[in-house]
């Protein structure tokens, strides 16, 4: 036992006595040393930005699909899928799959709309405008009075229009942000005001509170209206999106509101046992889901490429300590002629590669930290810095200090000291 712990003590002595020669290396080579941590601190950094980015691309897209869907709610439609379909696929899915029409609608109202919600929804893209003044491209929407409910639309100003309104066919609507700066620039309120839609005039009732936009479309440019009205205008067209979400207080969750509707759904649908759906569905975890793929098959690409850069920095660290183990033949000459093994030598050349990663990868963390936070305050960006990107920048940098300093070491605790000693 006693042999064990003389042991560890000469061990950690030894050890110690590497690590300050090792610092004492570093700091009599200041400029050099800052030089050759400049590629691992970019590499760092580069990591952590770009991860920040893609985990900010992740929340931002979370809270894009809340505003836009609904935390709570699903949808049944015709054709309703996340990512992009093939031409067969579609057509496939037109083939199979029946459109959603009123008398659909009405049936899992009378069946199910006491324990959930539903609405109709329809979008048609279209100039709203006022006066002389026009807003280009808003998205129609068209929509049953529970939309309000589903979707958790904010009112800021004014109210959503009723179950009355929308049975009456009424013309009136709910505006978006960007409708009302457009067409009510200043403080004008625009409740009780009237905007125009292919030519018919509707009274606006509410304003809906600024979403933002959503991978490029201004979620604010949207006008919403009467499902009834928006037939009235459009037609009835070829079926409709329901939205659903389960009512207060029935004790339904969502997915237990959306097996309900599928189960009713079926039996109009005369879906068969055993046969797919012939109808399609979305949920917030679905898009989500989607989300997250798109993501994780974009981080597969990039951080990989981003920790190229952190083999440069080793490769940088790897010259550097060739450069310094030949100019300093002799004193590793010295140094074994007095009685250091070859592994006293390679510990001091390790060390001094680890501490030059590890210190270059602290200082590319906070470096990563502070662009972060400037670029997502100067432009408005939602980037998020994870302890997971922290951890893979910090753990690479490291074995990349390993892996680069061992040749050298190796290769400095292999010199003969005669030889070496004999170096001018």
């Amino acid at each position: 036992m006693a042999h064990i712990n003389s042991g560890l003590i000469r061990s950690w002595s030894n050890f110690q006595n590497a690590f300050r020669l090792a610092m004492d290396s570093i700091r009599a080579q200041k400029l050099r040393s800052f030089l050759t941590l400049l590629g691992v601190i970019i590499g760092v950094a580069s990591v952590i930005m770009v991860g920040a980015a893609i985990e900010g691309l992740g929340v931002y897209a979370e809270q894009s699909t809340a505003k836009a869907f609904g935390s709570e709610s699903f949808l049944v439609a015709q054709i309703a899928a996340t990512g992009r379909l093939s031409r067969r696929e579609f057509f496939e899915k037109v083939k199979r799959n029946k459109p959603i029409r009123t008398a659909d609608e009405r049936f899992v109202e009378a069946l199910a709309g006491d324990r959930v919600l539903y609405s109709p929804y329809r979008q048609h893209i279209s100039d709203v405008k006022r006066d002389n003044m026009i807003c280009e491209d808003s998205s129609v929407l068209g929509a049953g009075a529970a939309m309000v409910d589903i979707r958790d639309i904010g009112v800021v100003d004014g109210r959503f229009f009723t179950d009355q309104e929308d049975r009456s066919r009424a013309f009136v609507a709910v505006i978006g942000d960007t409708v009302r700066t457009t067409l009510f620039p200043g403080d004008a309120s625009p409740l009780n005001q009237t905007v125009r839609i292919e030519g018919i005039e509707f009274t606006v009732i509410g304003v809906q509170e600024r979403l933002g936009s959503s991978f490029g479309r201004d979620l604010d440019n949207s006008v919403y209206i009467p499902a009834t009205a928006f037939n009235r205008m459009y037609g009835p067209g070829n079926g409709f999106a329901l939205f659903g979400r389960p009512r207060p207080g029935s004790g339904l969750d969502l997915e237990g509101a959306l097996d309900e509707t599928r189960v009713l759904l079926r039996t109009r649908f005369h879906a068969l046992p055993g046969q797919p759906d012939n109808f399609d569905t979305l949920t917030p975890d679905a898009i989500r889901g989607f989300i997250d793929q798109v993501l994780g098959m974009i981080a597969a690409v990039v951080v990989p490429v981003t920790c190229i850069s952190l083999v440069v920095g080793g490769i940088v660290i790897m010259n550097i300590m060739l450069v310094s183990v030949t100019e300093r033949t002799r004193e590793i000459g010295i140094r074994k002629a007095v009685g250091a093994r070859q592994s006293d030598v390679m510990t001091q050349i390790l060390i001094e590669a680890v501490v030059l990663a590890s210190v270059g990868g602290a200082m590319g963390v906070a470096l990563g930290a502070v662009v972060t936070a400037v670029l997502g305050r100067v432009f408005e960006l939602s980037l998020h810095i994870t302890a997971g990107y922290v951890a893979l920048s910090l753990v690479v940098s490291s074995v990349t200090g390993v892996v680069s300093g061992w040749y050298p070491a190796s290769r400095a605790a292999k010199l003969d000291p005669v030889v070496a000693l004999r170096a001018e």
